[in-house]
C-alpha cells in the first residue's frame, strides 16, 4: 500500500498521501492519527462489507469524526476503460477472476456489471469465475482455444497470488495469468483523479 501511495503522489505532487491497511493491527489508527482530516480511498473491488461497515466503524473508533470516505477503486468511473484496454491488448476469450462470497452479494454484483460493460465495449467473450461463490473460477477455467485470465482484485495478495494461480492449473487451463487489475500502472491515475475531483 505504501507503494501505491507513492505511485500516487506521482500524479499528485504536492498532496501528503499514505497507504495502509485493515488487516495489519493498529496500522489504520496510525494513519488516522497522523492525518485526521484525510480523504479516504478504499483499495477495494467492490462497495461490499469492508467498505460499507468495516471500515467506517474502524475510522469511527480511531476518532475519525464524519470521515470523508471515497467509493471503492472497483467502482471508479473509469475502471471499465482501463480493463477494456487490457482486454484489447489480449487474443481469446476473458476470464475475469473475481472474489466472490458466500455471504454478500457485492463482490459478484460489481463483477457482473463490469463484465457486462466488457462484452458491449469489446464485443467479446467474457466469463466470470469466483474463487468463494459459483460459478467457480476452476470450474469456468476448462476452456478449450486462446483464453486469458484477468483477476478483478486490487493487489496481489493471498487468492491471486494463491488461490487463483491453483484453480487454473486444477482446470487445466493453457492460457496466460495476467497481474490483478489494480497492479496495473494506470491504476494510479485513476485513483488521484477521484481524489482531485473529490
Amino acid at each position: 500500500m505504501q507503494a501505491l501511495a507513492a505511485r500516487v503522489r506521482m500524479w499528485l505532487p504536492d498532496w501528503r498521501i499514505t497507504g495502509t491497511t485493515l488487516a495489519l493491527p493498529g496500522a489504520l489508527e496510525a494513519a488516522v492519527a497522523r492525518q485526521p482530516q484525510a480523504l479516504i480511498y478504499p483499495f477495494f473491488m467492490a462497495e461490499g462489507f469492508f467498505t460499507r461497515r468495516q471500515l467506517p466503524k474502524r475510522l469511527a473508533g480511531a476518532g475519525m469524526a464524519g470521515p470523508r470516505q471515497l467509493p471503492a477503486f472497483g467502482h471508479h468511473p473509469a475502471l471499465p476503460a482501463l480493463l477494456a484496454q487490457v482486454v484489447a491488448a489480449q487474443p481469446g476469450t476473458v476470464l475475469l477472476a473475481a472474489h466472490g462470497s458466500q455471504v454478500s452479494r457485492a463482490s459478484a454484483t460489481q463483477t457482473e456489471a463490469l463484465a457486462e460493460t466488457l462484452r458491449a465495449a469489446t464485443g467479446r467473450q467474457i466469463l466470470t469465475g469466483y474463487v468463494e461463490e459459483a460459478p467457480f473460477l476452476q470450474e469456468v477455467a476448462r476452456l478449450d482455444g486462446p483464453a486469458f485470465c484477468l483477476p478483478l482484485f486490487a493487489t496481489r495478495a493471498g487468492h491471486v497470488a494463491q488461490d487463483v494461480p491453483e484453480a487454473l492449473e486444477s482446470a487445466g487451463f493453457q492460457g496466460t495469468l495476467l497481474p490483478a487489475i489494480g497492479e496495473h500502472p494506470e491504476a494510479a491515475r485513476l485513483i488521484a483523479e477521484a481524489l482531485r475531483a473529490a
